[in-house]
């Protein structure tokens, strides 16, 4: 299914998490000793995508509960409101105790595959956390606010819905870019003990797209109103 470009919030946040990443990836031969510190990254990054790992579970759960009574839209009246409320918050309760994996903290300097594997963690950590926390305003704004703050609420909810199911994508992709990206560092033979095979396939799959991927596709729902 192919992936539906997102405007305002979503396509601001990806970019901004993806743009280090991109910017960092040049396109000539690595030196002997620029593919030495690109595998000990790739190795870096890989043992942080495993410290968070149940972290990551735990939100992809609670948002995949949650996901298919908002991916339709939000509802027009308050009683179908409530009745996402509880769902939207522990999603977001999920997505705000994502701890940063140890990498972020120097993801400017990452270089080679790991770079493109950070980015696209940190564009999902920011848009889960940023989508259903807004997500679940909005729904508290349908379910009690003013009339005026539900039709803002309904009317911005897209770019909301849409933040979440993106981020959740992106994340989908770190499993395909930690396998390629082990094989063009050399595999098992380049890695050693360092980062098994065995490793890179417990991780891809991980966070593959079987794993994290939401569904339905927004705007697929069937809206209770």
């Amino acid at each position: 299914m192919a992936r539906r470009q997102a405007p305002g919030l979503a396509v601001a946040l990806t970019a901004a998490g993806l743009i280090a990443g991109c910017g960092s990836t040049a396109s000539h031969t690595a030196s002997s000793r620029e593919e030495a510190l690109q595998r000990a990254q790739f190795v870096q990054v890989s043992n942080g995508l495993r410290s968070v790992q149940g972290a990551v579970q735990h939100e992809v759960a609670a948002s995949r509960t949650a996901w298919p009574l908002i991916a339709g839209g939000l509802p027009q009246a308050p009683p179908a409101a409530l009745r996402r409320a509880v769902g939207a918050a522990s999603a977001s309760a999920s997505a705000k105790a994502l701890p940063e994996p140890p990498f972020m903290a120097s993801a400017s300097r990452l270089t080679g595959p790991a770079a493109g594997i950070a980015g696209l963690y940190e564009s999902y950590e920011r848009l889960a956390e940023q989508g259903w926390r807004l997500t679940a305003a909005s729904i508290a704004a349908i379910g009690g606010g003013a009339p005026a703050a539900a039709s803002f609420a309904r009317e911005n909810s897209s770019l909301y819905i849409d933040a979440i199911y993106d981020g959740h994508f992106n994340l989908s992709l770190v499993g395909k870019d930690l396998t390629s990206g082990y094989e063009q560092l050399g595999g098992p033979q380049a890695f050693g003990a360092g980062l098994t095979q065995s490793e890179i396939n417990a991780l891809a799959a991980a966070y593959s797209i079987p794993a994290v991927r939401l569904e339905p596709h927004p705007g697929r729902a069937v809206e209770e109103r």
